[in-house]
């Protein structure tokens, strides 16, 4: 389309209305009929105001539909500083929630290299819905409150059950007993009893919250897998010297297959911010609580048999 547009533009501008008209009167067909003449001029007349209107059509379009993108000539200079944009190219990023397997690198404490892992896209790539995780984690903190707390009734605190005084004749109001709940010591009417906080959610809805958190730390980069949790010794600087090394970590979530290494457990009993748990006990809301999630191979194989159990009815 610049071509065309080019070319019509020097058609626009290699000749003009008065210039044509006299080369045509000046010609050798000048001294022919004037009939003939004149319905020759009159035609090209209108033609030449029909190519003067495509032109001005042209350079509208030009001036509308103009972009800031230049290219400069073999013979011509790199482009000024103030036309280029400032702006960074954002690099290519996978498309979350497409269900589909992850290759992630397997490292150790000691950073080598163990090769590669495939995640399955149905645990560890699903669409992240935070009205799952918002129910799933509700459903945990109910689920371990205690339920203890106890308020006594008008039968259950201490005093007497004698009317104070009498109905009539002392100028106070009229009372029954000393134990209600508008007198010191007395009752709480409509208090907390003894009970459980629990409400059920689906196992396929609690199922589902895990793996869009699982999914939403692969999302980040934040998901870490290593070969095994084996640590030399139970000395507590290992763990630190590993932390040390990680960007942008403040709390560290490990997680086995099996159970918990006695080493790694030790080494890992005074740092607040490094916690373990088994393959079982992984659930949302530990999960979130770390933002960093470290797993060993044994630990993916058995949270993918978990998720792909069968719910039994």
């Amino acid at each position: 389309m610049a071509a065309l547009i080019s070319k019509r533009l020097l058609r626009c501008s290699s000749g003009s209305l008065p210039s044509l008209g006299r080369s045509y009167f000046n010609s050798r067909n000048a001294g022919s009929s004037s009939f003939y003449k004149s319905r020759d001029v009159f035609s090209r007349l209108s033609g030449e105001r029909l190519l003067s209107a495509e032109c001005s059509l042209v350079r509208k379009m030009i001036r509308q539909f103009s972009t800031s993108i230049l290219t400069p000539g073999p013979d011509e200079g790199a482009f000024p500083s103030d036309l280029l944009s400032k702006k960074t190219l954002a690099a290519s990023e996978r498309t979350i929630g497409l269900c589909q397997d992850l290759l992630i690198p397997v490292t150790n404490f000691h950073n080598e290299d163990k090769g590669f892992m495939v995640l399955h896209g149905d645990v560890f790539d699903l669409p992240i819905r935070k009205d799952i995780i918002h129910r799933v984690v509700r459903w945990q903190l109910a689920k371990r409150q205690q339920g203890t707390h106890c308020t006594k009734t008008i039968s259950e605190v201490s005093g007497t059950g004698r009317k104070p005084w009498n109905q009539k004749g002392t100028g106070k109001a009229r009372h029954g007993t000393l134990r209600g709940p508008q007198f010191r010591g007395g009752a709480t009417m409509h208090g907390p009893k003894p009970r459980s906080h629990a409400f059920k959610v689906n196992k396929k809805v609690r199922r589902l919250g895990l793996k869009i958190a699982l999914s939403a730390r692969a999302a980040e980069g934040k998901l870490l897998i290593f070969e095994d949790l084996e640590v030399p010794t139970h000395k507590t600087k290992n763990i630190v010297n590993y932390y040390n090394q990680m960007e942008n970590t403040k709390k560290l979530l490990l997680v086995d297959g099996g159970p918990i290494d006695e080493k790694l457990k030790l080494s890992t009993q005074n740092l607040h911010y490094v916690n373990i748990l088994p393959a079982i006990g992984l659930n949302v809301y530990s999960i979130l609580l770390h933002d960093t999630l470290v797993m060993s191979r044994a630990a993916v194989t058995r949270i993918v048999e978990r998720m792909r159990t069968p719910i039994n009815r």
